[in-house]
């Protein structure tokens, strides 16, 4: 297996809360996408290699808007999510057309990936030291079954402009033994609260650690996420076949709770942000012009 770690950028979604290709809107005053940013962090940490999971048809969009910049600085592998990339016996429901979850994306790399890599959604803004936790886990301590997460303090994850949803990580002896998804959370207080059943708001730890979709691993997780894949089909299929979907944290749950396989839960105190409505878009540039002015970004990420 090859020792130096790829990124891996799910770019695949269809964006239709935020009414467009959210994946290379642009959010900088030079015309970068948020994903440019994710990249240049990832660069300066080490990573060589990117593997960008999206639709084909999509390809020459991310081409002309993104790829062509930055092939000087990594080298870049396209990886296709096509909705009839299934398992043998399985095919497309007549009238579907929404793609099969994040689970579904990350196996569209298994002929191309080998070596560890991280994983993360290409409309999120993670922070410089992430990338960096990451590629030391992946460079050094990562193991077939033994993978890693970053999670992020849920302060720093809230939204300005409404609720939430976020995974909650639970934790035993440093690795990861499941994951609360909980929804309606907002910033209260100087805190986290959320909605029950009951309408009722309940707080939450500021510090509680959220997953928010940064994972590491080796090439061996697609062995488990092809079996878990195939159950998905095999019992969602038949009661939900236009819209039922599988996710990474969902088959990481059920994978520890089935396998001998381990997640260590590393953490970032940086903030977290993104862009889920169009209505974020405002707060997401400012946070970048700020980060200029205080000089952790240059004007022209890729000047030569």
């Amino acid at each position: 297996m090859n020792k130096q770690p790829v990124l891996v950028i799910l770019a695949g979604g269809m964006g239709s809360r935020y009414g467009g290709l959210k994946q290379i809107d642009t959010v900088g005053d030079n015309g970068e996408s948020i994903i440019d940013f994710s990249i240049y962090d990832a660069i300066q940490a080490g990573f060589k290699r990117l593997f960008l999971i999206i639709r084909k048809e999509h390809q020459q969009a991310f081409e002309d808007s993104l790829v062509k910049k930055i092939r000087d600085f990594i080298e870049v592998t396209y990886c296709f999510q096509e909705m009839d990339d299934l398992p043998s016996g399985f095919s497309v429901p007549e009238g579907r057309e929404k793609p099969w979850g994040t689970t579904h994306a990350l196996l569209a790399i298994r002929k191309q990936i080998d070596a560890p890599f991280a994983i993360i959604n290409a409309d999120d803004f993670y922070g410089r030291s992430a990338y960096k936790t990451i590629y030391d886990y992946l460079t050094s301590e990562i193991e077939d079954d033994r993978f890693c997460m970053v999670g992020y303090r849920l302060k720093n994850t809230l939204s300005d402009s409404g609720s939430v949803t976020r995974g909650l990580c639970q934790v035993t002896d440093g690795y990861l033994s499941g994951i609360l998804e909980l929804q309606k959370i907002i910033s209260k207080d100087g805190g986290a609260s959320y909605q029950d059943g009951n309408g009722d708001w309940i707080s939450l730890p500021p510090d509680s650690l959220a997953s928010m979709n940064y994972w590491g691993f080796t090439p061996k997780i697609i062995d488990y996420f092809q079996v878990i894949f195939k159950s998905f089909l095999e019992r969602e299929l038949v009661g939900n076949p236009l819209k039922c979907e599988h996710v990474i944290p969902t088959a990481v749950g059920e994978m520890i709770a089935t396998t001998k396989a381990k997640v260590k839960v590393l953490s970032s105190k940086d903030r977290w942000f993104g862009v889920t409505y169009r209505e974020d878009k405002p707060m997401v540039q400012e946070r970048i012009r700020e980060y200029k002015t205080q000089g952790l970004y240059p004007h022209d990420l890729w000047k030569k």
